[in-house]
């Protein structure tokens, strides 16, 4: 009974000491897209940072409204000279306060040029989210699709285990060659190399998708989703409307509008802004006061802002170029994956239609066969292959239709119809 006792009390203490360390695994749990998605707006830096610009913007708006500041001198004249100026005796002090009033709309165009600025970097921050979102999706993809690539190896490796029986009677019963037993075994040892290479490009897309959620490494188990459902997309000429939408071209307009109001206050820097100042000026000599008014107006002779003027209009003149390159850069990007949608869905059609059904067909002719001595082992594994690649290149299409679906997504700004149809 007292060994029972210290069994359980060092099972308790043992459970104490390394329950830390297996909790994160024991807390493993499957990832959606959904989940992976929320995750990586959540961590996201560059989000962050976009974000971060939107309040840089917002404080530059709030200084471009801010009124000049008013000054305050003091003067004092007629004084530490010589003869009846020895001394402060015949001193002239004056306290002055002035004040610069900026005209021509100036400030207008200051604030203007902030406003501006702050809806370029909340539309900036919008086509940042939008990034981050179809980077996560791919990530998600790239994950799933290589679980997805392990499965098929390991359900080949089963079927070539499952022919080891039938192997040893064929061999008992001098049917076969024992080297068909060792041919059987290099097969098996083939795809499961195979497997462990995968395997590691499993590990690499989990970290990815892992950092895009803000971790170091991989702290979920296996992601779920179905890559077997796909859609018939839209044609290339609405998505092409819809890029139009897309923030990173949105945000030119914007741009635009800064532009044109920094150009508009290159134009009015030259118009000179007036200076007026009142003060109160004391005569030691008589202990008499008086008012001393002054309104001064820069002339604007030597620098007119000609050079600047220059550099805003082009600057503003470049907006239009900077907009078509980027449309047709969002256009050659969506084109690639559009086409890649398309050319993943006819693939799809032919390896369901023909190729996948016949090589399953075949395997199994085959496979029966075998048992009866009508096939060598040779022909055995060779359709047990092509019905393992039949089935990886289906996986491999399948999920580039949904990488392209969420490339596309990531510059149209919208879900496809028929990526709310699919499981992803």
């Amino acid at each position: 009974m007292s060994s029972r006792r210290t069994a359980a009390r060092l099972a308790c203490a043992l459970a104490i000491l390394i329950g830390p360390w297996l909790t994160p695994h024991a807390q493993a749990q499957t990832l959606s897209m959904r989940a992976a998605l929320s995750r990586a707006l959540a961590a996201s830096p560059r989000l962050s940072a976009a974000e971060r610009d939107v309040g840089i913007a917002t404080g530059q708006r709030i200084q471009a409204g801010a009124l000049l500041n008013p000054e305050l001198s003091y003067e004092q004249d007629n004084s530490f000279g010589s003869g009846i100026y020895r001394g402060t005796r015949s001193a002239e002090t004056t306290l002055q306060i002035s004040q610069a009033f900026e005209l021509f709309g100036k400030r207008d165009a200051r604030i203007a040029a902030g406003q501006a600025g702050i809806e370029v970097a909340a539309i900036q921050r919008k086509a940042v989210r939008l990034e981050v979102l179809s980077e996560t999706a791919i990530a998600f993809l790239s994950v799933l699709g290589a679980q997805r690539r392990i499965q098929i190896l390991d359900e080949q490796i089963a079927a070539i285990d499952r022919l080891t029986p039938l192997l040893r009677r064929r061999v008992e019963a001098g049917a076969s060659s024992p080297a068909e037993t060792g041919r059987a075994e290099v097969a098996s040892a083939l795809v499961k190399a195979d497997r462990e290479r995968l395997k590691a490009t499993l590990a690499s897309a989990r970290r990815e998708l892992a950092v895009l959620m803000g971790d170091p490494a991989a702290k979920f188990g296996e992601v779920s989703g179905r890559l077997d459902t796909t859609g018939r997309p839209p044609t290339f000429q609405s998505v092409i409307a819809a890029i139009d939408a897309n923030p990173q071209l949105v945000r030119w307009t914007a741009v635009y509008a800064q532009r044109n109001a920094e150009l508009l206050m290159a134009r009015l820097k030259p118009y000179p802004d007036v200076r007026i100042a009142a003060g109160w000026r004391h005569f030691n000599e008589s202990n008499d006061d008086a008012v001393r008014l002054t309104v001064s107006v820069p002339i604007p002779v030597f620098d007119q802002n000609q050079g600047n003027i220059l550099s805003a209009q082009e600057s503003l003149a470049k907006t239009k170029a900077e907009r078509e390159a980027n449309r047709n850069t969002l256009i050659v990007i969506a084109g690639r994956a559009y086409d890649s949608v398309q050319g993943s869905l006819r693939e799809l059609a032919v390896l369901r239609e023909t190729a996948i059904p016949k090589a399953v067909e075949a395997s199994e002719a085959i496979s029966q066969g075998y048992g009866q001595g009508r096939f060598t082992l040779l022909e055995v594994l060779d359709a047990q292959a092509s019905v393992t690649q039949a089935r990886l290149r289906e996986q491999e299409a399948q999920q580039n239709f949904h990488v392209g679906v969420a490339t596309i997504e990531g510059l149209v700004g919208n879900p496809f119809a028929l990526a709310r149809e699919s499981a992803r």
